[in-house]
């Protein structure tokens, strides 16, 4: 893999990766561990040519052409510090002043293959880590009283924290940091004979995690803290890393099919995968404790208690057709058993397109409007498969122009495409999925660090579907779904619908293979791969997508729309750009009169919505406590300001829907409802004329 895929004339499709880090690749496991925590003391041989090449292409490669001056040094300083105790609860102001003389240097220091920092900040964590421990016993014993009564704060925002300069500053903080967990655990109606337990299992569980962190993981986590001080989509992927990004692009991987969990030091299933070998063998259930993992009939099980999740799951994945053996705790039971699964392909069905026909409202004919429903999880494309020209490769483009000729044999009134929970994938896909709903025409542009700007068009004559279209986003839709929604927008081919705007991610990364840049051959050893930021893509009208997003033309009231997930919430995120628009022929089936028709039916309908109205109250308390950087650790009030809502959880209430992998393809809800209202009033008031279809 290298860059030069992307160089290439506007009648060819780049193969670059544009998914969104943290929504999609933020999911990714890390792998095995290569080395025990006692060999981790000083940098490996493959580091410091690893470094090398990754210093190199940063200077060369990426789109700002930044060097890897005092400015990078600083920001690498603070990012990987950050990443390793965000909350400043392990190491010490005296830690830190032993640190700071370095922050100058460290980008010079990469640069040379040099990253002995990390592993002196590293090793200095652990210890601290395993000094932390005995403090929290202390704390945490069931003879020492913790008063909830006083009125003390706690700083929640990592960025207003200060480190411990005393012993007594950081007992302070430790008792601050349990209070605010022992109120936590209240909320989550845990019995208060147990609290204490579990946030002792809790906290040496992590400090087990840390000790069980391998060469290959502390590698990534410090080049990637350089990276990201370009920009926060550029990063290091070690190995293990790239091999599951590579799962997630073609949406299958060789399994038993099952999703685990890790709580408090244990792995639990957390549910099955439709189809898969767990599932099949009916054996494992959810809630069930795996303490062991084996390899074949035979082979040794291994006790996987406290060993981190992504480890349990390198062990329990393997090539189809090969048998695991799970040492299993049965939920409700004490009593350990032992399955056998034999391993098998694995699709990955809810991360790929699908789509269903919801029938609302009436036409004049009193027949009710039948839509056609897609949700697009992923603009996923098997590279590797596409690279050897392997027939039928896996393709989100496929999959959606499969379900569209579906949707025609069956004469719908319009097709909605929900991109809600779309964090990007393939910029080849974005722009032939764009081509199923236009003629042919510019898609998008891109502009590299020479400020050479070239479109990339759809040649396809013909489209897939013909008629009105109606594409739903959130704040969370980005990249690649910006670059399909931004086209659909500027060509007026279809309205958009959702929060106040998308995203914001406007840049394009392509994939270096970090041992084939080095050995200049193929197929080399695997050192992991530079996700990179080469360009910055821009509308077929000019305007860029980054930190701007694409604003919706009828915006909806969402939790969403006000989370800190944006392009402009992120370190470092590049500024927004514009170019020169590309010649293109609207299509006129969206006008500026009808979508603010539109949004006023919408919003009087809002207006006299009992749930909009309940979910409007909602937003505006987590307006309110969002912004709090200092949490009040008396009880009755921490107790009073959550009675109706917690921030916290309601953001984590909207991660966890955007990944639920049994996400049904639509939920007939309120909002959906409105949805298709706004759906039937479009195809109402607008003199829609069908495209040519193919």
């Amino acid at each position: 893999m290298n860059t030069a895929l992307v160089h290439l004339n506007r009648n060819r499709r780049p193969y670059v990766f544009l998914a969104l880090m943290g929504f999609v690749v933020g999911s990714v496991v890390v792998g095995l561990r290569e080395k025990a925590a006692a060999e981790l003391k000083a940098p490996q041989t493959n580091d410091h040519f690893v470094a090398l090449a990754v210093a190199k292409k940063m200077e060369t490669e990426h789109l700002t052409r930044h060097p890897l001056d005092a400015e990078i040094s600083k920001r690498t300083f603070k990012a990987f510090l950050k990443s390793l105790d965000p909350m400043k609860l392990y190491l010490t102001a005296d830690d830190f002043a032993q640190f700071e003389p370095q922050q100058n240097t460290l980008a010079d220091r990469i640069r040379k293959g040099d990253i002995a920092f990390a592993h002196t900040v590293f090793q200095t964590l652990l210890k601290r880590i395993d000094e932390r421990m005995k403090l929290v016993d202390k704390l945490l014993a069931e003879d020492n009283k913790i008063d909830l009564t006083t009125d003390d704060e706690i700083v929640t925002d990592p960025d207003k924290t200060v480190y411990a300069k005393a012993p007594d500053e950081l007992n302070d903080k430790w008792l601050k940091r349990i209070k605010y967990d022992l109120l936590l655990q209240e909320i989550e109606k845990t019995p208060e004979k147990e609290v204490r337990g579990k946030l002792t299992r809790r906290y040496h569980s992590f400090a087990k995690r840390m000790h069980q962190i391998s060469n290959d993981d502390l590698l990534e986590m410090y080049l990637t803290a350089m990276t990201t001080a370009f920009d926060p989509h550029t990063s290091y992927m070690s190995a293990s890393t790239l091999e599951n990004f590579n799962i997630l692009m073609k949406a299958e991987l060789d399994g038993i099919g099952a999703s685990l969990q890790f709580d408090d030091g244990n792995t639990i299933v957390n549910e099955l995968i439709d189809g898969g070998a767990a599932f099949i063998d009916g054996r494992l259930k959810p809630k069930d404790r795996v303490i062991g993992v084996g390899q074949g009939e035979s082979g040794e099980i291994a006790d996987v208690v406290d060993m981190s999740l992504n480890d349990v799951v390198k062990l329990i994945r393997g090539k189809r057709g090969t048998i695991v053996r799970l040492k299993i705790v049965p939920v409700g039971q004490v009593e350990p058993k032992t399955y056998n699964i034999t391993r098998s392909k694995i699709e990955l069905k809810n991360s790929e397109a699908r789509g269903e026909i919801l029938e609302d409202g009436k036409k004049a004919n009193g027949q009710p409007y039948r839509f056609g429903f897609i949700d697009i999880p992923g603009f996923y494309m098997d590279m590797n498969g596409a690279r050897a020209g392997v027939p039928e490769f896996k393709s989100v483009t496929r999959d959606v122009r499969k379900i569209l000729n579906e949707f025609n044999d069956k004469h719908l009134d319009a097709v909605i495409v929900d991109l809600r929970r779309n964090g990007g994938g393939a910029l080849n896909e974005a722009i032939s999925l764009t081509g199923l709903f236009i003629d042919t025409g510019p898609v998008v542009q891109v502009k590299d660090s020479t400020a050479h700007t070239q479109h990339y068009d759809d040649l396809d004559s013909g489209v897939a579907w013909a008629g009105p279209l109606v594409v739903l986003q959130s704040k969370f839709s980005a990249s690649a779904s910006e670059i399909f929604a931004g086209a659909i927008q500027d060509y007026r081919r279809g309205l958009v619908v959702g929060d106040h705007s998308s995203h914001g991610k406007g840049t394009v990364q392509s994939m270096i293979d970090v041992g084939e840049s080095l050995l200049q051959v193929q197929h080399a050893p695997s050192l992991g791969a530079l996700k990179i930021t080469i360009q910055q893509f821009y509308r077929p009208d000019g305007d860029s997508t980054q930190r701007r997003g694409v604003v919706s033309d009828v915006e909806l009231p969402s939790i969403s729309t006000h989370l800190p997930v944006g392009e402009g919430d992120l370190d470092f995120a590049l500024p927004f750009d514009h170019v020169d628009p590309v010649r293109y022929t609207p299509v006129d089936m969206v006008d500026p009169g009808l979508v603010k028709q539109l949004q006023q039916l919408s919003t009087a309908r809002v207006n006299e919505s009992e749930d909009f109205k309940k979910l409007q109250v909602n937003i505006n308390r987590y307006e309110k406590q969002k912004d709090r950087k200092i949490v009040d650790l008396n009880h009755d009030k921490f107790m009073a300001e959550r009675k109706d809502l917690n921030a916290d959880k309601e953001e984590e209430k909207e991660y966890e829907q955007l990944n639920d992998s049994k996400r049904p393809v639509v939920k007939r809800d309120y909002y959906i409802n409105e949805v298709l209202a706004i759906t039937a009033d479009y195809l109402k008031l607008s003199k829609v004329k069908a495209l040519t279809a193919n």
